[in-house]
C-alpha cells in the first residue's frame, strides 16, 4: 500500500500569524479578564480601518465605474475572507434591491466551504483563475481579500482578472506582502497581531467586514439607491418591512402617516416613486418617468421635475 506523501508546509511571515504581546496570559485569566484582553484588541481595528480610507474611496469608484458600465463587482476569498465576502454580497439584494448579478462572491471550496473547510481549496491558484475566466470580463472590478496576503486562489483570482482586462483591488492586513501584489488599488490594513494568534477571524475579520461594509454601503449610495441616510430601494419582503417604507417616506417628507401610505399604494410599492411623486406633486407615471431619465437618482429626478431636494 502506497503512502501519499504529506501535502509541503508553508510558512506565512504576516503580522496575523506572529504572538501578540499584550495577550501572552490569556490562558491564565478569569473570563472577564480574556473578554476584555480581546475587546482592547478589537478597539483598534477601526482606526486600521480609517487609514486606508483613501484606497477604499478608489475601489468604490471603480466598482461605480463598472456597475454603470453594464458590469459587476467580484469579490474573491478563501476561508473567514470569502465567507464574509459571501455575506456581504448576500445582504445587499434585500436591503438596496441591488439585481443579484451586481455583486458576485467566489469562495475557495464553493458553497460547501461556507459551512466546513475544504481541504487545500484556498491552495488552488487555477481554482481562483477559473471562476473568474468563467464569471468576469473586462470592465467588471474584482476585489481579493486575503488576510495573511498570500493566499493562492485569491492571487490566481487577481492576476487573471488583470489579464482579461478588468480592474481589480486587494484588501490585506499584511501590507508588506499586499503591496507586491499587482492591482490597481490595495487596501492595506494594520491590524497587527491577533490576540490568538493566527486566528484572522478576530481582528483581520473585523477589519475585512467593516471595509466590505463600507465599499458596498458607498457604491450604493453612489448609484442613488438611498435618499439622505434612508433606504429607499429596500425590498419590502414583510410586514416590518412594509411599514418601514412609510416610515421611510414620513422622514423623508414631513407628511402624515395616511399620505404617505396613499402615496406608497399609488406607486405600487415603489418607495422611490412614492417619494418623487410626493416631493415634486406630479403623479406616479411622471416620478417613474423622471427616475428612469437619472438611473434611479432621486434627487437628479427631482431637479428634472424643478423640484426642491431636501
Amino acid at each position: 500500500m502506497t503512502v501519499p506523501s504529506p501535502r509541503p508546509a508553508v510558512r506565512v511571515n504576516a503580522p496575523t500569524e506572529r504572538r501578540n504581546p499584550r495577550t501572552m496570559d490569556i490562558d491564565l485569566l478569569p473570563t472577564q479578564e480574556i473578554l476584555s484582553l480581546i475587546n482592547n484588541e478589537d478597539r483598534t481595528v477601526p482606526d486600521a480601518v480609517a487609514a486606508t480610507l483613501p484606497e477604499l474611496a478608489r475601489a468604490v469608484d471603480f466598482a461605480v465605474a463598472a456597475l454603470r458600465g453594464g458590469g459587476k463587482v467580484h469579490y474573491v476569498g478563501a476561508g473567514t475572507s470569502g465567507r464574509l465576502a459571501t455575506l456581504d454580497a448576500a445582504e445587499l439584494s434585500p436591503t438596496f434591491n441591488a439585481p443579484d448579478d451586481w455583486f458576485l462572491a467566489h469562495h475557495a471550496g464553493g458553497p460547501a466551504a461556507l459551512i466546513k473547510a475544504v481541504e487545500n481549496a484556498e491552495d488552488d491558484d487555477e481554482a481562483g483563475a477559473r471562476a473568474i475566466r468563467e464569471h468576469a470580463v473586462a470592465g467588471d472590478f474584482v476585489l481579493g481579500l486575503a488576510a495573511s496576503g498570500r493566499t493562492p486562489f485569491v492571487l490566481g483570482a487577481l492576476a487573471e482578472a488583470k489579464r482579461i482586462g478588468a480592474h481589480t483591488g486587494f484588501v490585506s492586513s499584511n501590507p508588506a506582502t499586499a503591496s507586491l501584489v499587482d492591482v490597481d488599488v490595495v487596501v492595506a490594513l494594520e491590524t497587527g497581531p491577533e490576540a490568538i494568534a493566527g486566528s484572522t477571524r478576530m481582528k483581520a475579520g473585523t477589519a475585512q467586514k467593516l471595509v466590505l461594509t463600507s465599499f458596498s454601503t458607498a457604491v450604493m449610495i453612489k448609484l442613488g439607491r438611498t435618499y439622505s441616510n434612508l433606504m429607499i430601494s429596500m425590498r419590502a419582503t414583510n410586514a416590518k418591512l412594509r411599514g418601514r417604507n412609510v416610515t421611510i417616506l414620513r422622514e423623508a417628507t414631513g407628511l402624515g402617516e395616511q399620505e404617505c401610505s396613499d402615496a406608497l399604494l399609488a406607486a405600487d410599492g415603489d418607495v422611490k416613486v412614492a417619494l418623487v411623486c410626493l416631493l415634486s406633486g406630479v403623479d406616479s407615471a411622471q416620478a417613474a418617468l423622471a427616475l428612469n431619465e437619472t438611473d434611479g437618482h432621486v434627487r437628479d429626478a427631482l431637479v428634472t421635475l424643478g423640484a426642491a431636494t431636501r
